[in-house]
Formats: structure tokens, sequence, C-alpha cells
């Protein structure tokens, strides 16, 4: 650690009051990802004045991002679970270490989407479904998000290693700016408004790549710099194959876990897709209106891997499950809430993104369904994140893989294809999916077996 760093760690996570612990990380980092969603969000609200083929490309292209998302989700788990460990075991140098290899094996995956996103785009997107009147919006999209990957790679790794240290408010900082920025160029990009170019589509995706750009450049400034409780020394770069080996043996696993969501999401659209376009704009327009409900969960989840890590790295597994029940029961309170709202006033946030009457009409029907299982999705989320941050990365994957492949599309055939209930029949597999994680991922966490794993 850089010995003239003006940082200070304002709180001890293995000591003290643990609601206090949790939400001392927590809120800055339900406050960053949900600002990590108002990108997707305000892309969304934009694009929808361009029309309900727009959407759909925006929606189709989102599924395909979430390979970008899940990279850059199963390489943070890695990072934030052993720089967690070390931190909580006093040995900043190892986390400072894991810090510089996370970044670096980062930079080697930036490469390998950028190559495959730029040849393979088009036939992912007819893979998912896509028409000819959206894959010629979307392609153009995805290309761009896939060859700026780096930017959300590294800002995702940067932020992680400042997680696993303690600090979540640096990172909810640098998010509260790129999400300004992304705010302002959405407009200017995709109308074309004052002396930028009419972009449309492609608009949003230079606004969102531009707006993490800066953010990235951010979180390598404060980590070179010193300015937390790790530091990257430049002049120090080396690669270790043994600290990488040991992320990777966490990050797969984590990445894993995400891939099943997204490989879930991307063959419930094409199954979306036989609907139309209205369908797959509903079902996009849904996702995002999940995902703002979901974010204060990943934030109360990476605070309570955060703190498992730590607690577990100083000898206290005890500490470290009561802070993952604690933080459940905070979540499953503002599900209830937030739950009950999204049923009642689904119709006007339909509304916010699209008015035609047959994309409101689906999208009410998802909401009315799925916001009933949200209770199940905080366990998903808390536990599977608090088992993440002990190191233990299969067994989360393993139930969620179940629940997401098996379940969800399972009984999205047997509905539509069987019962003949249309997209009725998927809104319910995707109900009875969350319920089916949730319920079997508090049975696993309550046996205990994550506590003794070694990092």
């Amino acid at each position: 650690m850089n010995t003239d760093s003006p940082y200070k760690p304002k709180r001890k996570l293995t000591e003290g009051s643990i609601p206090k612990s949790v939400w001392a990380l927590a809120l800055p980092m339900m406050i960053g990802n949900i600002l990590q969603t108002l990108f997707n969000v305000v892309d969304m609200i934009f694009v929808g004045k361009l029309g309900a083929e727009a959407i759909a490309a925006v929606s189709m292209s989102g599924i395909i991002m979430m390979l970008i998302i899940t990279a850059a989700i199963g390489l943070s788990v890695g990072t934030t679970a052993m720089v967690a460990r070390f931190t909580g075991a006093k040995n900043i140098e190892q986390a400072n270490n894991v810090a510089m290899q996370s970044l670096i094996l980062g930079g080697v995956i930036f490469v390998l989407l950028a190559i495959f996103g730029t040849i393979f785009a088009e036939s992912l997107l007819r893979l998912i479904g896509a028409r000819q009147e959206v894959l010629k919006l979307s392609v153009g999209y995805i290309r761009i998000i896939f060859v700026g990957s780096i930017t959300m790679l590294v800002l995702f790794q940067g932020s992680a290693i400042l997680r696993g240290a303690g600090d979540a408010v640096t990172p909810m900082k640098i998010l509260i700016l790129s999400t300004v920025l992304n705010l302002i160029l959405d407009p200017l990009l995709i109308f074309g408004i004052w002396i930028f170019p009419r972009l449309e589509v492609r608009g949003a995706a230079y606004a969102t790549v531009f707006a993490r750009g800066v953010g990235m450049l951010i979180v390598l400034w404060v980590l070179v710099r010193g300015y937390s409780n790790i530091h990257i020394n430049l002049k120090k770069i080396k690669l270790d194959f043994k600290i990488m080996w040991r992320i990777i043996k966490i990050a797969v696993p984590g990445f894993i876990r995400p891939m099943f969501r997204s490989v879930s999401s991307l063959i419930v659209m094409g199954i979306v897709a036989l609907y139309g376009t209205y369908a797959v704009a509903a079902y996009g327009i849904c996702i995002r209106i999940n995902m703002i409900v979901m974010k204060p969960g990943f934030g109360l989840g990476l605070a309570t891997a955060t703190l498992v890590g730590q607690n577990l790295g100083a000898g206290k597994p005890e500490r470290a499950e009561k802070s993952a029940w604690i933080a459940l029961v905070f979540y499953d309170l503002i599900m209830v809430i937030v739950g009950s709202l999204f049923f009642i006033f689904a119709p006007g946030l339909i509304k916010i993104f699209n008015t035609n009457p047959e994309v409101v009409r689906m999208g009410v029907s998802f909401l009315h369904i799925v916001t009933l299982s949200y209770i199940f999705l905080a366990p998903s989320i808390i536990l599977g994140n608090a088992m993440n941050g002990a190191g233990d990365t299969v067994s989360p994957a393993f139930i969620t893989g179940i629940a997401q492949l098996g379940v969800r599309i399972a009984l999205a055939l047997i509905f539509t294809k069987i019962c003949g209930l249309d997209t009725i029949g998927i809104w319910l597999a995707v109900a009875i999916s969350i319920v089916v994680e949730g319920i079997v991922m508090v049975g696993w966490f309550s046996m205990g077996k994550w506590k003794h794993k070694i990092v």
C-alpha cells in the first residue's frame, strides 16, 4: 500500500454492528448499481422515441451484451473474494497483487470479446430471432458495444477491487459521473442535437462506451495513485500465474452463473420473438424494469460478499453468516415494497418506454405475474453473493443453472407449445423458476459448507 495515501478506511468490517456495516457498504453499492441500470434505462427511453423496432433492437442487443456483463461479473467475483479475504487477514501486499492480476486478466478477456463480437454479432442476433428491420438497427449497436467492452471490464474490475477492500463510496462516485455523462450524450448522439450527428440507435452505444470510458480512466487513476486501500504500482507490473489461476478458479463458476442467466435470457428471447416485435419490445422493457428492483439487491449482495470474505479472512465465520441473513431480511423488505408498487403502477411504468397498446398489454401482464415472485428473488441474490464472497462459486452456479436452464426453459416450452398460453406462459415460467431458485438457495446456504472454502 502507498504509505503516502490519503485514504483511511472508515469502518472495520470484522467488528462492531453488523447492520451498520451492511449499510455502510450496501448504500453506495445500491446507488452505484441503480446508476448502472440507468445506463440501459436511459438508452431505452431515448431510443423508444424512434419506435418499436428501435426498442426491439436495443432489447435484443441487451441480451447479447450480457455476454460482456457475465464475463465482467465472473472476474469481479473472483477479484472481490480474494481481495476481501486478504484484506480481512491484513495481507495488503497480496491484495495489491490480486488487483493487478485481475486487471491483466480483464485486458485478455477484452481482446477475446472484441474479436468475437465483431465477427459473430449478426449471427447471434439472427439466432435469437431478430427480423430484418430489427437486425439492421441492432448489428451496428452491438458491434460498438463489443469493441468498447474494455471500458466496462476495467470499470467493473476496478470497482470490484475497491469493494473487496471495503471502499464502496469511490465506485459510486465514479458511476454517478458516468451516468450523468451518458444522460447528456444520449439525446445529443441519438437525435443529432447541436453540432452532433444523428446516429439514432448507434448513438446510444457510442454514448455508453464514452461515459464508461471516463469512469474507467478515473478508477485506474485512483488505484495507481494510491487513493484507496489498494495500490497498483505500474513500475512493478508482473504476471503472477499462480494468483491468476486462483482468481480463475473462483471466477469461472462465478462467470458461469450469470452466463446461465444470459443463455436463459437468450433462449427466452427467442421464444418471445415468435410472438412478434411488440412482444420482444415488451419483454425488453420489463427486463430493464426488473433490473431496477434487482440492483439494490446486487448492492446488498456485493456488500454481503465483502463482509463474508473479510470476516472469514479474520477467522469469524459466524459473523460472516449472520451478515448474510441480516442483509437478506433487509432486501426482502425492499422487494415487498417495490414489488407492490410495480404491480399497482405497471401500466404507467410500461408507458414511460412505449405507449403502443399491445406493448403495454403484454408488459403489464409480465409485471403482474413476475412481481409476485420477487420475495424469492432475494435469497438467490443475497445468499448467492454471500457464498461467492466466501469463494464458493460452484454451488450458486449449479443452483442457478438448474432453475434458469432447466425449470424456466422447460416450463416456457410446456406452457406455450402444449398449454397454448402464449406470452402469459413465458411470464409464468420466469416467475416459477425464480421461486425454485430462491428456495433451493436458502436450503444450501443453511448447510454452511461455504464456511470452509479456501481461496
